[in-house]
């Protein structure tokens, strides 16, 4: 969660994605046409990584429903519920509510009524979706 639109958060998140998962050839990344994903600074990351850029079309939130769906979500359960009086504490409530709620007991209909968690334990033995 960063304070600008600048394009070191992105970057940052980027390298701790490559670093923790450490993704084989062929890997996409999909983005909007925001001006963190478009600068020169992160298409050079990607290409240096090898990696096959995505971008929505200008204006079509229908590109990545998906990912649009999740935001509207976490704005109208949590962020927009409540005032927030500083910018640690929603950090921290936006930390538990994806990493513990969302990710660990939320049953998602996209991915089967599985938990992402539960997916990625899936994916990770072999266990086909």
């Amino acid at each position: 969660m960063g304070a600008s639109l600048s394009t070191a958060l992105p970057l940052a998140a980027l390298d701790m994605a490559v670093r923790r998962r450490r993704p084989g050839k062929g890997l996409m990344h999909h983005s909007d046409r925001g001006c963190q994903y478009t600068s020169g600074d992160y298409r050079e990351q990607l290409s240096a990584l090898g990696v096959t850029v995505s971008m929505s079309r200008k204006g079509n939130c229908w590109d990545n429903a998906v990912a649009e769906s999740f935001f509207a979500t976490l704005k109208k359960e949590l962020v927009h519920r409540r005032s927030w009086p500083d910018r640690s504490t929603l950090r921290n409530a936006l930390f538990d509510s994806i990493e513990v709620f969302y990710n660990r007991r939320r049953l998602h209909s996209t991915i089967g009524y599985k938990t992402p968690a539960q997916l990625e334990s899936d994916y990770a033995l072999g266990i086909a979706a």
